[in-house]
Order: structure tokens, then sequence, then C-alpha cells
């Protein structure tokens, strides 16, 4: 069983594309075949790969039948993770593109079409609430909320939960928040304490993991590459979005979903 996880956030800025990025990275080093949905219709996955906005052919095409989706799916030198991209996109055709993913029916036929070809479907949209976002969820499994360790993140928070609700309740009852993923936390710094104080205190569904504000995130947005593919030392942050995969498959498994096999050890002897 294919594992659909869209990733929602009511403002830009929380990380959402460098979180989707990550995290099927660190899925796919840990075994798992994972697929990354490019919704957005900036392209923010292909634009943070450093690729030219009209070199990936993707889901534009697709939906449009100029390609079919063997053509548009990219395999990368990581052999578990594909990548989905937009497409070529001209920005004068966004609302266009927007209405036809939140009018038809063609994005759950696409999530037809992968079931059961990978472990995990992480689904990147654009920031907001709108109709491609609301699309998303109505056809997904799991929703993860990034949320900017910043007060008018955490002021906006609510929006996008009584949303997941109205979701859960008129469009995909099998749709399950699995938790709200604090990002660009900085406890050195008192506002982002302040707001990680409020979230572990008065939310449910917080990660244990978070992601910390780090240059390394700036240092591999120019250069167009994940984290942990950057030369040198493995940086820690990456091995946040190991500990947050992990977190991930057991909090499906305790739902009651069926994750990809959980890494399992027998008991040993040591003397």
């Amino acid at each position: 069983m294919t594992n659909s996880i869209v990733l929602v956030s009511a403002k830009g800025g929380s990380g959402k594309t460098t979180t989707a990025l990550n995290l099927a990275v660190a899925f796919a080093d840990k075994g798992r075949s994972a697929l990354l949905l490019d919704l957005d219709p900036q392209g923010s996955i292909g634009l943070s790969l450093a690729r030219n906005d009209t070199e990936w052919a993707g889901l534009a095409e697709y939906l449009m039948g100029q390609a079919t989706l063997d053509q548009v799916i990219i395999r990368t030198k990581q052999e578990k993770l594909s990548i989905l991209p937009r497409g070529r996109l001209d920005p004068t055709d966004v609302c266009e593109y927007e209405k036809a993913l939140h009018s038809s029916q063609e994005l759950g036929a696409l999530l037809d079409q992968l079931e059961d070809r990978y472990d995990y479907i992480l689904i990147d949209t654009q920031s907001g609430l709108g109709m491609v976002t609301r699309s998303a969820m109505a056809v997904s499994n799991y929703v993860l909320v990034p949320l900017q360790a910043e007060p008018l993140a955490l002021r906006s928070v609510s929006q996008v939960l009584r949303v997941i609700e109205f979701v859960q309740r008129e469009e995909n009852p099998t749709l399950t928040l699995l938790g709200i993923l604090p990002t660009m936390v900085d406890l050195g710094h008192a506002a982002s304490r302040n707001v990680m104080s409020t979230v572990w205190s008065e939310f449910e569904g917080i990660f244990d993991s978070f992601i910390p504000r780090a240059q390394v995130f700036v240092r591999a947005s120019e250069k167009g590459l994940p984290i942990s593919f950057m030369s040198g030392r493995i940086p820690a942050e990456a091995r946040r979005f190991d500990m947050l995969a992990a977190e991930i498959e057991t909090a499906i498994a305790e739902l009651g979903g069926m994750p990809a096999k959980l890494d399992e050890r027998t008991e040993r002897e040591l003397i």
C-alpha cells in the first residue's frame, strides 16, 4: 500500500518544500521507495534543485495528454527516490492549472495509477489553503503541517487545522493528521523559544523531531542539493530528517495504517 502524505502550510517560509525534499531522501535512504510529487504551481521542487523553470516536463504535460506518466517521472541517482515535477507551466496559465486540478478527478486518478508503485508519496503544495492544496488533501491518506517557529505562523496554524477538519468531514474522511512539525526553530532566540513553548504546551500531535534554523539549508539551496548530499561530514540537520522519517513510520503503524516494513531487531546477547 502506498502512503500519500501532503505537506500543508498556511503561509510561506515554513520550510515546506525543504521538508518534503529532505524527508523523501530520508525515506529513500532507509530503503523505502519514495516519489516526490510537486503540485506547487511555482514548481518549488525543481527550483530547490536548481533546475531551469522549463527544463523538466512533468505533471502539466501529463494533464494535457502530451506525455505518459512514465515519461515524466524522473528517476534520480538515489535508486529509491523518484520525482514527478510540475512541468513546463507558463506563469500566465497558473489559474487554469489550479482550476484543472481542483475541478476534475485527475489528481485522484493520478494517485490511483501510482498506488503500490511506491511506499511513500510526498506531495508538496503551494503555500496557503487554496484550490490545489484542498484537492491534494481530498485524495491523500495523511497530512503533515510544517510550522515555522515564529509568532505569525503560530497565529495562522488554527486556519490549517480548521481546513483539515473540514476536508475530513466533507471530502475525505480517511485523511489523517500525522502531526505538526516545528521548523526554522532557533532556541537561542526568545521569540522562537516562546513559540515552541506554546506549541509544546497547547497543541497535540507535535512531532518530537523539529527542524532548526541553520545555514546548511542555505548552502544546500545554493547548490541545488538535499542537505545529506552535500560534501563533507553529514550535517546533524540531515539526521533530523532520518529521525522524522522513523517517527512518521511509527505514527502510521500506531494509526492502523500500513507503513513500509518497520526496522526491527531480534534479541541478541552481548557476551
